[in-house]
């Protein structure tokens, strides 16, 4: 059964996501309320991998919020690439770290799924630095998050939540599309008022 707690954090997160990938700075007040919310949600579940991953995104909601208003100079932090080098470190570190914290969460906690929970963690702390410097590459890593969060969520009857997950995917897939149409667009700007 859906509780009022689950049905609240699924709305105001679903707003900050959505917020997020029309590239809107209120997506990241409505994620700090979002992350309280499901702070509590999950640690009913016993998933405390995603509480300790609420708590970060609150911290980072925090410095997202005042990058994408201040930036870089006082203006407003653009889309931008990270660069293949990024997947170089941050797809291997990831995995180290998720079998890592997952084997702490298996020996020292009763834990469900310590290791899955644990890539849904790992995953969504490399896409949300990725989001906080506005960078294409957040869409790819939110992919991976949501593909490995439905099943997992399903599991726990958090049947509300595991459907989002799943329109969050899809999500992710047009708002990297909608990023990348406006990271050329500013290119395109950049290039003209380069060469007056």
């Amino acid at each position: 059964m859906i509780s009022a707690l689950e049905l609240s954090a699924n709305a105001v997160t679903t707003a900050s996501i959505i917020l997020a990938g029309r590239n809107s700075v209120h997506t990241w007040w409505t994620g700090i309320i979002g992350s309280i919310l499901f702070a509590l949600v999950f640690g009913q579940a016993l998933l405390y991998a995603d509480v300790l991953l609420q708590l970060f995104f609150i911290v980072t909601s925090i410095m997202g919020w005042w990058q994408w208003l201040k930036g870089r100079n006082g203006a407003a932090l653009p889309i931008s690439r990270a660069g293949k080098a990024s997947y170089l470190w941050s797809v291997p570190v990831g995995l180290l770290a998720t079998l890592g914290y997952g084997a702490l969460l298996y020996f020292w906690t009763k834990a469900y799924a310590p290791f899955v929970d644990s890539a849904v963690l790992v995953f969504s702390i490399i896409a949300q630095i990725l989001l906080m410097q506005r960078r294409m590459e957040t869409w790819v890593f939110w992919l991976l998050v949501n593909t490995i969060a439905v099943p997992l969520y399903a599991s726990r009857e958090l049947y509300l939540t595991a459907f989002l997950y799943a329109f969050y995917w899809i999500n992710a897939i047009v708002s990297w599309m909608a990023w990348r149409k406006n990271l050329n667009s500013d290119q395109a700007i950049a290039f003209i008022v380069a060469a007056k």
